[in-house]
């Protein structure tokens, strides 16, 4: 079966022919912030036209945004303020004549998982974003916990320090701290750069406390990390498990496991496997 993935990011717009867990072609156009509603509109179609063919059964698409999936109208989209309130599942319906259907981005990443990575092996997990901002989704019982208007896991949006926890545990902390985005800095972490390196560690004891509220809240079986940012897991890694030493229940601590998403293009097929679990 054939599907188009879409993943609205905050840097960029992606889609991807889906076909049998593989994606066989892809498309990713810049997002440009500042553009009027109907130019990112347009932009949005010419990515999804580049990889769309007449044997596409089906659309599904991750928004940055809180999501009424039932009548596929989209909120307040992250890094895309003309995008308040957009009826995208009709839009996308009247032009491509296919189903269509959305989810919130992270939400989608968690699914994604789920059908297609490191998800399969556990009935209740985390899939935890790292990027330009911060997002999770959650797996419950092996189904995508949604909650009202698919908001469930927004993590990044809890009060920490003198802000919140997404300004600490996405890019926004490189960018505020170093003035540099995360990519980036791993850059020159690769290079041996000792200040990139340290920016790392840091960054790490922030995520740690993000995770400790996950593990209260949800006590998950593990939590899987993907986004851009995960790359450079090696340089945070263990700054972030020495924060978790504090973590008052440690018989929980030690059957956790926190992984890397291995999954190629994990947005966009986290997007298509919305559409899988519908046919399923």
């Amino acid at each position: 079966m054939e599907i188009v993935g879409v993943d609205i990011g905050g840097s960029n717009l992606k889609a991807g022919r889906v076909v049998n867990g593989k994606i066989e072609k892809k498309s990713v156009k810049p997002v440009k912030r500042d553009a009027s509603y109907k130019k990112v509109l347009g932009d949005l179609f010419k990515c999804i036209d580049e990889v769309i063919t007449q044997n596409t059964k089906s659309i599904g698409v991750g928004v940055p945004a809180i999501v009424d999936s039932k009548r596929g109208i989209v909120y307040d989209v992250q890094n895309i303020p003309s995008w308040e309130i957009v009826p995208l599942k009709q839009l996308l319906m009247d032009r491509y004549g296919v189903t269509v259907l959305l989810n919130n981005d992270a939400n989608c990443f968690a699914l994604g998982e789920k059908i297609y990575g490191k998800g399969v092996n556990y009935k209740n997990f985390v899939g935890l974003s790292l990027g330009t901002g911060i997002g999770m989704g959650i797996i419950i019982n092996e189904s995508l916990y949604n909650g009202v208007l698919c908001g469930a896991g927004e993590i990044g949006m809890l009060t920490y320090k003198e802000s919140i926890l997404e300004n600490y545990a996405s890019s926004f902390f490189f960018i505020q701290e170093y003035g540099l985005h995360a990519v980036e800095i791993f850059q020159r972490a690769e290079r041996g750069d000792p200040k990139s390196i340290i920016a790392f560690q840091d960054y790490g004891f922030h995520l740690g406390e993000a995770i400790k509220k996950i593990l209260y809240l949800y006590a998950p079986e593990a939590i899987i990390i993907g986004g851009s940012i995960s790359n450079a897991y090696e340089y945070f890694q263990e700054s972030l498990h020495e924060n978790l030493k504090t973590f008052v229940y440690k018989k929980q601590l030690k059957n956790l496991k926190i992984e890397v998403s291995t999954v190629n293009g994990s947005p966009i097929l986290g997007a298509a496997a919305l559409c899988l679990q519908e046919i399923n």
